[in-house]
């Protein structure tokens, strides 16, 4: 049987790499986020909730948020 090597990276090169794969999912599912977005802006009944200041953001900065707290799932396991 033949022994595997593997080499391990190096924890800058590591970081870079997941760096980019997070920007390139960001780019993919950005476009889902915006258009969710503007349907939860346009919702009707959408009301603030009670006891919390009115918290507004624009469609992008939601999205943006959106898709920023989604993605990391995509990196566990």
């Amino acid at each position: 049987m033949g022994v595997v090597m593997q080499r391990s990276m190096p924890a800058s090169s590591r970081l870079h790499s997941e760096a980019v794969q997070f920007r390139i999912i960001l780019a993919a599912t950005y476009p889902f986020f915006l258009a969710a977005a503007l349907v939860q802006r346009f919702r009707p009944g959408t009301a603030p909730r009670r006891g919390l200041p009115p918290m507004r953001r624009s469609v992008f900065g939601e999205a943006k948020a959106m898709a920023v707290s989604a993605i990391p799932f995509a990196f566990m396991g």
